[in-house]
């Protein structure tokens, strides 16, 4: 069985919502306050030296890191939940993936946390960042039809995002108003009755 590391509400609530969309059997280790000096991040660092979450480990003891990663480890063992090869769609999920964690999660790393890269210039960084964040997502927003989820109307691997970062910023409101199919596609990802424990648990 797996063990995943996270903490409730960060980003590793977007690979409990793949583990649990699967079907997977997993065990989760509560690591909250990583971010911070102390046990829970001792814990972490022994597993992984970067600190963060999410943090896989194997049966055997391998550790995988990066929510994409994970994503597409999932997908080989549970191919129901990524478009299948010949269809169009699946470049779309290659695309996407990386789109999410290469485009738009940056911003919240560097936008969260501004003080962290720049002493003189952090609400000029904090600001450029969420206006960025912002217009990537009217661009995502602009791509999708009237599917019920990201690729079509069977759920993807690529639709555990939705649930978490429409809680973080530029938050839910801004999400209804400005990108109300992306929204909605979170709501109907919450609403599946295999996911009700991780989202009760991270708050979504």
């Amino acid at each position: 069985m797996f063990t995943l590391y996270g903490a409730p509400g960060w980003g590793s609530a977007i690979s409990e919502l793949m583990f649990s969309l699967c079907g997977e059997p997993y065990r989760w280790v509560d690591v909250f306050g990583f971010d911070q000096p102390g046990e829970a991040r001792d814990r972490l660092l022994a597993l992984n030296p970067l600190g963060q979450v999410p943090t896989l480990q194997s049966e055997d003891g391998a550790v995988l890191t990066e929510s994409a990663a994970i994503a597409l480890m999932l997908a080989d063992r549970h191919p129901a939940l990524i478009p299948p090869h010949g269809d169009p769609q699946r470049a779309r999920f290659y695309h996407w993936l990386v789109w999410l964690v290469a485009a738009v999660y940056p911003t919240l790393t560097y936008g969260d946390y501004p003080q962290r890269w720049t002493a003189a210039g952090a609400q000029e960084l904090k600001k450029s960042t969420d206006a960025h964040r912002e217009e990537a997502y009217r661009w995502l927003e602009s791509q999708l039809g009237d599917s019920a989820f990201l690729l079509g109307d069977n759920i993807t691997l690529l639709d555990a995002y939705l649930p978490v970062l429409v809680r973080w910023q530029p938050r839910e409101g801004w999400f209804q108003a400005s990108a109300p199919k992306l929204w909605g596609i979170a709501q109907r990802v919450k609403a599946q009755k295999a996911l009700q424990s991780v989202v009760a648990r991270n708050q979504l």
